[in-house]
Parts: structure tokens; C-alpha cells; sequence
């Protein structure tokens, strides 16, 4: 089996106790082995979703009977948009634990394959009644999704109405939810409406999860231009110009008044021949350019 270089300071410690506990059940080194290729899948799968793939499919291959392992492979097919795949990581990982926690990302990969009617059925399954909260909502952005996926622009606003919509509380998903609404209300074309909602996500977007700030921007017509850093703010361009001393231009005149032999080298100013091979080259003059951008 093929393996994937992982940093030495990664120990596998890292992991969720409950994973680590889920862990048990196998020997001891591959335990280490698995939770170290879980720890990388955690590490990358925000910012390098198949590098995380790459790690899952290797901890999948030692552990494929844990639970935990098969919901890691989800969430990192999940990330690289291998819906089908995902798909069938989460149900596995569902028949091992019987819970029902992964619904909400169950429905969203059968958006991912083009049936948004079977995320609707699934967003009225009973399953939806066992989930805490949070995924309770997110299950709410997922229905509206598959609303929007079927050009439903009005049921999909009227599935973002809720009382988590409405409250002032800021919880983990008050940003994600506002921005989804906001959206909702921009493509449907009430304007007005969505830019108060954007402002309104901005306002529980603690950690930055959404672009609301952005979108805000957009909307009241702001354009963002990067600050130069102050050592930048002054460049000095050189420019190389060769110049033949022979060559008589525009802005030197010849004077027609002046008699035609005043220059005329006699024999005694005829150049060596050193001096002849050098007036020849032409001299090399930089021009300092100061410009401020």
C-alpha cells in the first residue's frame, strides 16, 4: 500500500477523543497510523481538498471498517466535489453509528448529483426531527439550495424564514444563514432587502466564513483598490540610451552661418588610430526616471 509522507510533527494525538476512542478497536500501531492520516485530512482539507482526499483514501484503506474513518473519506470526496462517492462514505458511516447527524450533508451531495427533488424528500424525512439545532438549520440552507437549483426563487426565501432567521442571537450558523437569505432576496431582485441582510451577516460574520463583506461593498457601490506598500510608493527607472556623437540631431542644429571648414580637422588634429576606434563607439548614457505611482 502506497503511503503519504506525513510531518513528524504529527502524532495522531491531535485527533477528537471520541475518534480516538473509536480507534481502539484496532492494534495499537495501526491505530497511530490511521488518527496520523486523519490529523492530515483535518489539516489540508480547507485549503488543499485533494491533497486531504489523498490522506482519507489511505486511512481508508487500513480502517475502512471505522466509522469515523468512513466519514473523514465523505467530508474529503465532499470536498473535491465527488458527490457520489461522499455519498456513499456518509451512508456507510450512518449504518455503522445510526445516527443521523451527516442528513443534512446526505441531502446537499444529492444536490451535487443533479436530484434536488431527493434533497427536498430528505429535507422532510423524519431524520430532520432527530437533529440538534444546528443542523436542523443547515438542513433549512439546503432545502433553499435545492429551491434555488429548481429556479424557485420565492419558495426558496420562504424556506430561509425562520425563527433562527429572525432572532438577534448570534450562533455558528447566524452568518451562513443571513448571507444565504440576503442571496436569495438579491437574485429575486428586492435589492434593498438583500443589502440589509448582507449588512446583517456581516454583523455575525465573526470569522469571516462568508464574503458578505464584499458583497456589501458591491452593493452600495464601494471598489476596493490594494494600498502599495510605503517602500513601493517611489520606483526609479533606468533607461540605457546609446548615443552616436557622430549623429546630428533635430535639437542641434547645424549653423549655416558658420564657415564650412571651422571644424575641419587638420593634419596635425587627425586622431591615432586607438582614438579613431574609440570616437566610433557610441557613448552609453542612463536617464534616471523618478516616478511616484
Amino acid at each position: 500500500m502506497k503511503r503519504l509522507p506525513i510531518p513528524d510533527d504529527v502524532t495522531g494525538d491531535e485527533i477528537d477523543k471520541d475518534v480516538r476512542q473509536e480507534l481502539q478497536s484496532l492494534p495499537k500501531t495501526l491505530a497511530e497510523d490511521v488518527a496520523r492520516n486523519l490529523v492530515m485530512v483535518a489539516r489540508l482539507i480547507d485549503e488543499d481538498p485533494e491533497g486531504a482526499y489523498g490522506y482519507s483514501r489511505v486511512a481508508l484503506r487500513l480502517a475502512s471498517r471505522v466509522a469515523a474513518v468512513r466519514e473523514a473519506a465523505g467530508f474529503a470526496a465532499y470536498a473535491t466535489q465527488k458527490y457520489s462517492e461522499a455519498l456513499a462514505e456518509f451512508r456507510a458511516a450512518r449504518r455503522m453509528t445510526g445516527n443521523t447527524e451527516l442528513w443534512p450533508v446526505m441531502a446537499d451531495c444529492e444536490r451535487g448529483l443533479g436530484r434536488p427533488e431527493k434533497a427536498l424528500d430528505m429535507a422532510g424525512a423524519p431524520e430532520v426531527q432527530k437533529l440538534d439545532k444546528a443542523g436542523q438549520v443547515e438542513m433549512r440552507l439546503v432545502a433553499a439550495g435545492a429551491r434555488r437549483d429548481m429556479d424557485q426563487l420565492d419558495a426558496a426565501i420562504v424556506t430561509l424564514q425562520s425563527s433562527e432567521l429572525a432572532s438577534n442571537s448570534i450562533q455558528p450558523w447566524t452568518a451562513r444563514l443571513r448571507y444565504a437569505y440576503a442571496d436569495a432576496l438579491l437574485a429575486a431582485g428586492r435589492e434593498g432587502e438583500a443589502r440589509e441582510w448582507f449588512a446583517k451577516a456581516v454583523e455575525a460574520d465573526r470569522d469571516g466564513s462568508t464574503d458578505a463583506s464584499d458583497r456589501l461593498a458591491e452593493l452600495d457601490g464601494v471598489e476596493f483598490v490594494d494600498a502599495m506598500d510605503e517602500d513601493d510608493a517611489e520606483t526609479e527607472t533606468v533607461v540605457t540610451v546609446a548615443v552616436d556623437e557622430n549623429t546630428t540631431t533635430d535639437d542641434e542644429p547645424e549653423d549655416e552661418d558658420e564657415p564650412a571648414d571651422k571644424d575641419e580637422p587638420t593634419d596635425e588634429d587627425e586622431p591615432t588610430d586607438e582614438e579613431a576606434s574609440e570616437a566610433d563607439q557610441p557613448k552609453i548614457v542612463q536617464i534616471k526616471d523618478t516616478t511616484e505611482d
